[in-house]
């Protein structure tokens, strides 16, 4: 099949005409392309500098910046598709569709993103801190975007979810300087109070890890099935807390015992009838 010169001519008058639509075009979105890709380095550039001065949440700063990037080169290639003349709205309807889907497919990926996202933001812990969680004892040793990392006294890892740490209660304690040791012993009935009382701050008074305020002190708590029951209350440095502990429960021992203060174990009288 021939074409007439006159067919040829319109073709060719309409290509270059759609040259010339579409050459500025093009162009327009290469310099574009170049232009904003320049800018984006530099802000990212700026970001990361910034960032790195923050120290205290690494985890954070890091999905910040991987975040912002991924928003402007988004945003850029956006840009360069409308100068084009591809229309925007499909992309958007695209990204939609696909971030409802992922919502959909991730709901719970997504809770533990939030939990982290509030974690890092509000730092309820940070890393280094002793915490009990979802029901869980431990040091934080890593807080990342979907979960945080704990490492128990007994050295094992517990890996808890951050929608759940972000949702229900944690207890940090590592916030204080001081902490407060509790006691509670057990005397035997007909035991001088105020006797067991100067023994136990005795103990505490050649302490050294024990803080002289608030001071120690000692108070009859309960009467129990088979004792009198102390409470002693003595406030110390954090660091100090579990070695007073358990010295302190040593020498209690020890203390009562060469003063005669007998520290009763469990017993029932039964009483036969005649």
């Amino acid at each position: 099949m021939e074409i007439s010169p006159e067919t040829y001519d319109a073709i060719v008058k309409q290509a270059i005409e759609l040259a010339y639509q579409v050459i500025p075009s093009i162009l327009y979105a290469i310099l574009f392309y170049f232009v904003g890709r320049f800018i984006i380095v530099r802000v990212l550039k700026g970001l990361r500098k910034y960032l790195n001065k923050r120290e205290d949440s690494p985890s954070l700063n890091e999905f910040v910046y991987s975040f912002t990037k991924v928003v402007l080169f988004i945003v850029l290639f956006v840009g360069v598709a409308a100068i084009i003349g591809i229309p925007v709205t499909s992309f958007l309807a695209i990204f939609g569709a696909a971030g409802l889907a992922i919502g959909l497919a991730l709901q719970g990926s997504l809770s533990n993103f939030a939990g982290g996202l509030l974690i890092l933001a509000f730092k309820p812990f940070k890393v280094g801190n002793v915490i009990t969680g979802q029901g869980h004892t431990g040091k934080v040793s890593k807080i990342q975007i979907l979960y945080t990392h704990l490492l128990t006294f007994d050295n094992k890892e517990i890996i808890i979810p951050n929608g759940n740490l972000a949702n229900s209660d944690v207890v940090n304690m590592s916030t204080q300087d001081t902490r407060r040791v509790d006691y509670t012993v057990g005397v035997a009935y007909g035991t001088n109070i105020k006797q067991a009382r100067e023994i136990i701050l005795a103990i505490f008074a050649k302490d050294e890890r024990a803080l002289k305020d608030p001071e120690p002190v000692v108070f009859l708590n309960n009467f129990g099935d088979s004792s009198l029951d102390l409470i002693i209350r003595v406030w110390t440095n954090a660091e100090n807390l579990w070695p007073l502990y358990f010295d302190g429960m040593e020498a209690i021992n020890t203390e009562l015992g060469k003063n005669g203060v007998e520290i009763p174990f469990p017993q029932r009288v039964v009483h036969q009838a005649k």
